[in-house]
């Protein structure tokens, strides 16, 4: 989910500074690929979706920065890009904005005997998630135990709706 180091730290801090300067939600980094060539990955989101305009504008600002601090030491990529349309979940916050979604879940240890679990987003109580999985009913899912998990989206139910209309 990211890399614990300075780099990453650093690395965060401004893309989380360049993103809220354009009203954009920063939604995740990672740091990929080998030490000598790494691929820096940002994830933005805004309400509405992100245009490939605003993906490169953040590119351009994010890297302007980068190239400036100097404190990644080799050449590096950087790919900004939208969540996509099953967004994985990386915060409590990203919880609770998707309450009353589908989302699959994946957990680090058991639950009653389950690793996965998918189904609907009930809700989040302090820092546990409240689940509606499809076949073993409500779940208390500990967000520290969450291995993965992303948004569900049914496209049989949302071809239905449009053709509806």
């Amino acid at each position: 989910m990211g890399e614990s180091g300075s780099i990453g730290q650093r690395v965060e801090q401004i893309a989380a500074s360049v993103t809220g300067q354009a009203g954009i939600e920063f939604v995740h980094y990672e740091i990929a690929g080998s030490k000598r060539n790494p691929t820096v990955r940002l994830i933005i989101d805004k309400p509405g979706g992100v245009t490939l305009e605003d993906c490169a504008q953040v590119s351009r600002d994010v890297e302007a920065v980068l190239d400036k601090d100097d404190f990644i030491p080799t050449a590096y990529i950087l790919e900004v890009s939208s969540p996509g349309i099953e967004r994985e979940l990386f915060k409590l916050s990203d919880f609770e904005k998707f309450t009353g979604h589908d989302a699959r879940v994946k957990v680090r240890q058991p639950i009653r005997g389950q690793r996965n679990f998918a189904g609907r987003i009930a809700a989040v109580t302090g820092s546990d998630i409240e689940f509606e999985d499809r076949t073993s009913g409500t779940v208390r899912i500990p967000f520290d135990t969450i291995a993965k998990a992303n948004l569900l989206v049914d496209l049989t139910e949302d071809f239905k709706k449009g053709q509806a209309k």
